[in-house]
């Protein structure tokens, strides 16, 4: 999975846009700009590692002489201590940069070390692990990306990737199999259609309607083992709500196709990693 480099650049020029504004006072009026250094980006932490292209692309929108050399690239396993990159060039340069490139480096390591934790979790069993769309507003590219890096799969990009009945679209239009009936007759062949139940009843409905992915939603573990039998194949299940570390294994050992968790984007910590500088 690459991301564009037109992509990644406008959410960095956005970054620093807000950052620097005109001019950094500190580093302006303190520094000469013929000074030259070499900064690390050193782990404090252990996690898989995300974001070092993104985080070094920051250095060369700003300034395109700054130099750098990876030595642990996305995916690797990072270790407190490790030195994952270096950049030199401008003192001015580096430091101008060092908080957006940490911002962007922290947050998206973060994202694919709890997806790491997730997946293991699921080790032994055929379910995956995804995302939903409970993304930062601006970065959503970039926090499925980490997913992947940290061995998970993408849910739907956007609402127009798929179509997904929740429970508010069926109260809505007022009948589960009415709606999917009008949905498919609208929609392309392209289209998949995933229905959220909150019961077996609603299971048994959205089965008849031949619904291509079926979201359990907020069910116990004894209720989801039951739904895989009931489906027997039929149709994709996803296991969705009040799903944590604590519980993800013996969710995937029920048999659900696929664990869809909204923590791994909105609240993954940032991984701790520092940048030090010496001339």
């Amino acid at each position: 999975m690459n991301l564009p480099n037109f992509y990644i650049d406008d959410i960095i020029k956005r970054a620093l846009a807000e950052d620097i504004n005109y001019i950094d006072l500190a580093t302006d009026y303190l520094l000469d700009d013929g000074e030259i250094s070499t900064a690390k980006f050193i782990a404090k932490a252990e996690g898989i590692l995300c974001g070092i292209d993104c985080a070094l692309r920051v250095f060369t929108l700003i300034d395109g002489d700054v130099k750098s050399e990876v030595m642990i690239k996305d995916g690797g396993k990072v270790a407190k201590g490790d030195v994952i990159a270096t950049v030199t060039g401008r003192t001015k340069s580096i430091l101008k940069g060092e908080r957006t490139a940490l911002n962007i480096l922290q947050h998206m390591s973060g994202i694919a070390s709890e997806t790491a934790k997730y997946v293991q979790c699921c080790e032994g069993t055929n379910c995956t692990v995804t995302e939903t769309r409970k993304t930062l507003p601006g970065l959503r590219a970039l926090e499925k990306y980490a997913v992947v890096v940290g061995g998970g799969k993408n849910h739907r990009f956007n609402l127009s990737d798929g179509a997904m009945l929740k429970d508010n679209h069926i109260d809505a239009y007022g009948s589960l199999t009415n709606a999917v009936a009008a949905l498919r007759a609208k929609v392309g062949h392209m289209v998949k259609i995933e229905v959220e139940v909150r019961g077996f009843e609603e299971l048994w409905e959205a089965l008849n309607c031949k619904a291509d992915v079926i979201m359990l939603d907020n069910m116990t573990t004894e209720q989801m083992a039951e739904c895989v039998k009931i489906a027997g194949g039929k149709s994709v299940l996803e296991a969705s709500g009040n799903i944590t570390l604590a519980n993800a294994a013996e969710v995937a050992k029920t048999g659900v196709d696929i664990i869809s968790v909204g923590a791994l984007t909105h609240s993954a910590k940032a991984f701790d990693i520092s940048l030090r500088i010496s001339k």
